[in-house]
C-alpha cells in the first residue's frame, strides 16, 4: 500500500477591523471558502472562537509524498498572509 502523509498547519490571526463575533464570522467564512475552492484542504477554525478580533485555524492536508504535502501548506500560509486587512500572527506545520 502506498503510505499516507497528513499534514497539519495552525495559523494564528490578528483580524483588526473586526468589531464583533458576526464581523469575524464573515471574514472567516471568506478565507476558509477562498481556501477550499483554491487548495485540496479541509480547514476549520479550532480556537479562539469568542474572541472578535482572533481566529486560529486548523488545516489539514493529505498526500502520498512529504515535499507535496508540505509544499501544499506552505502556499496556504503564503496565501493567507496576502489576504488584506489579516494579519498572520504565527503559523505551524507539522508532517504526521
Amino acid at each position: 500500500y502506498p503510505s499516507m502523509i497528513v499534514g497539519v498547519c495552525t495559523i494564528d490571526l490578528h483580524i483588526a477591523e473586526s468589531g464583533s463575533l458576526k464581523s469575524k464570522r464573515h471574514v472567516l467564512r471568506s478565507i476558509k471558502d477562498r481556501l477550499k475552492g483554491r487548495f485540496n484542504i479541509s480547514v476549520a477554525e479550532v480556537e479562539d472562537q469568542d474572541l472578535w478580533q482572533r481566529v486560529t485555524l486548523g488545516v489539514a492536508c493529505i498526500g502520498t509524498d512529504n515535499a507535496q504535502v508540505n509544499r501544499v501548506l506552505d502556499h496556504v500560509i503564503d496565501f493567507v498572509e496576502e489576504i488584506p486587512d489579516v494579519e498572520v500572527i504565527e503559523a505551524t506545520i507539522e508532517i504526521i
